[in-house]
């Protein structure tokens, strides 16, 4: 594997303190709340379009859905499907109410329609599930990166979460919708590139859509999957039910996203730019599935490892087991070697027929991996060492290191932590936003617009801190984008349905809502728990519409069988 030279040093170097540079000085000295949580309401629809997209697009978008795409296919771009109906809704709905409140959180207006206690639980439901959510998006390139350059774990962590604080505690909210922009700019401009080289390092006479017939045979075009079956994960009714009312809370209710929007010159700026992000994120999320699959059909001409992850192929190959996983890897390389025959007689003749057989060795080789991982487990387990056999997030990066030219490497490398920066930055700052607004002025009385500041600084760098410490302690999952859209499915569903029941239920009172909100979030991890050891079979995009349905049902009940003397006004 390529270890970074001085070029892709200079240019991983350039991009990211440039980025940072910018932000800071040019968002300088917010002197007022106005300015520093909400940029001063100046930013225009492209900036606020590009500012979402960039927060939902972490480095975990840029490692993971690469990999996804080259294990499981095309079918994970139906997560994204119910996006551009919540972004129909959340314009129609939530933008000119909180616009016309003047809001600087959404939880705001949860103390003008229900109570502080209904406010104070769905801040601290944002906070749980954003605060370990920022800690992630830091440590997915962390993990990733220490493992395939050989570099500290915690100083990559407390790197990349320092030069987030430094901009984002400086300028507010306006340095991170500034510095996101260009982010975006390099994120486009790199994962562009990346798909063009490896389109070009096919054979010759490897046309495109010869590639996408290879990928295609292996089951990696599969977009759309109408089945009503549990036992897949994305399908096309997940992405439109369970998507949506993700979608929704995120977008919505979920103070990093608001806190983007609100900073609009207006509601119809606000409007476009969401509009913008529906229509661009689907495509986008394609276009970096595409790359995957664009991975997938390189490694049918060129030999890949038994598994991506080094650190995990190093510690069997240190092992009792070591023979077996060389058995492994030599049965691969005869695999590999007969795949290479199907394919030329494939290219010779044309024949679509021959494109079977090219998955039948396909199939085979996945076999192995998967006995490959078995055994990784078995060392993990044997030496009480916890590494990742599940290699999905090591492959992207595996190609970047070993295939793409010098300066290109650390192009692509910048574009992996731009994005973390990116995503991080919007959390942070919302995070503080809220502990400041939420929890902090409204419970301690009002503050000069000097002391909102100050306050807001403090909070945001705590929770910088904070983010750090999760980075450190954290432990990979199946799949790092997976493990973040799990944890926010666990919450999201429940604040979706206090937000529905307060714009659309106006008989329903605080004290019912605070009760099924509380109720909901115990069931809800209680139905998760139970899907994670498999006593019962529910995939966890369904969460957030199971929530949102349990906590508006538990609320309607509670309302209607307390008397009218003791509901809360």
């Amino acid at each position: 594997m390529q270890t970074l030279n001085w070029i892709d040093w200079l240019v991983l170097g350039i991009t990211l303190i440039a980025i940072v540079s910018y932000g800071t000085w040019q968002t300088r000295g917010s002197k007022n709340v106005k300015d520093y949580l909400r940029g001063g309401n100046t930013s225009k629809w492209w900036t606020i379009g590009l500012s979402v997209m960039a927060t939902q697009a972490s480095a975990i978008t840029f490692l993971s859905t690469p990999g996804q795409a080259f294990n499981d296919g095309m079918g994970f771009v139906q997560f994204y499907f119910g996006l551009p109906i919540a972004m129909i809704v959340i314009c129609m709905v939530f933008i000119p109410l909180y616009h016309r409140l003047k809001v600087y959180t959404a939880y705001e207006f949860l103390e003008n329609r229900f109570d502080l206690k209904t406010r104070t639980l769905a801040a601290i439901l944002f906070l749980i599930q954003r605060g370990l959510a920022a800690g992630i998006t830091i440590f997915a390139p962390a993990i990733i990166l220490s493992v395939v350059l050989g570099w500290d774990l915690l100083t990559l962590n407390i790197v990349i979460g320092c030069l987030v604080i430094i901009y984002t505690v400086s300028g507010g909210t306006r340095a991170v919708n500034v510095t996101q922009k260009h982010q975006m700019v390099v994120i486009f401009i790199g994962m562009l590139i990346a798909f063009l080289l490896i389109v070009d390092k096919l054979p010759e006479d490897i046309t495109f859509s010869k590639a996408l017939d290879i990928a295609g045979a292996s089951g990696k075009m599969e977009v759309l999957d109408f089945s009503f079956n549990l036992n897949n994960r994305y399908t096309f009714w997940s992405g439109i039910i369970g998507g949506t009312f993700l979608m929704l809370s995120y977008f919505g209710t979920d103070q990093s996203q608001v806190q983007r929007y609100l900073s609009g010159k207006s509601v119809k700026e606000m409007q476009l730019g969401l509009v913008f992000n529906g229509l661009l994120k689907i495509p986008m999320q394609f276009f970096i599935l595409l790359v995957g699959v664009m991975v997938f059909v390189f490694y049918q001409f060129n030999e890949a490892p038994v598994n991506f992850n080094p650190t995990a192929t190093e510690l069997v190959l240190n092992s009792e087991y070591a023979d077996d996983f060389k058995a492994l890897q030599a049965e691969q390389k005869q695999i590999f070697r007969d795949k290479q025959k199907i394919i030329e007689a494939y290219t010779a003749s044309d024949n679509p027929e021959t494109v079977k057989y090219i998955a039948a060795a396909n199939a085979a080789n996945d076999e192995l991996r998967k006995d490959a991982r078995d055994l990784i487990d078995k060392v993990s387990d044997s030496q009480d060492i916890k590494v990742e056999s599940n290699d999905k997030d090591y492959v992207f990066i595996h190609f970047i290191l070993n295939n793409l030219p010098r300066g290109l490497i650390g192009l692509l490398l910048a574009v992996i932590l731009s994005a973390a920066m990116s995503s991080t930055a919007s959390e942070l700052n919302a995070l503080g936003s809220t502990t400041t607004i939420d929890l902090y002025i409204r419970n301690t009385g009002e503050k000069t617009e000097e002391e909102k500041v100050k306050a807001s600084r403090w909070f945001t760098f705590l929770w910088g801190v904070i983010a750090i410490g999760v980075a450190c302690i954290a432990n990979l999952a199946e799949n790092l984008i997976q493990l973040v859209n799990i944890i926010g499915s666990i919450f999201y569903g429940n604040v979706l349905g206090i937000f529905l029941l307060a714009f659309f239920f106006k008989f329903v009172k605080g004290n019912a809502v605070f009760i099924g909100a509380l109720i909901t979030q115990v069931l809800v991890i209680a139905l998760y728990l139970l899907d994670l050891y498999e006593y019962i079979n529910l995939p966890f995009l369904w969460l957030n519409f199971i929530g949102c349905m349990i906590v508006m049902a538990i609320a309607c009940i509670i309302q209607f069988i307390t008397p009218k003397t003791k509901i809360n006004a």
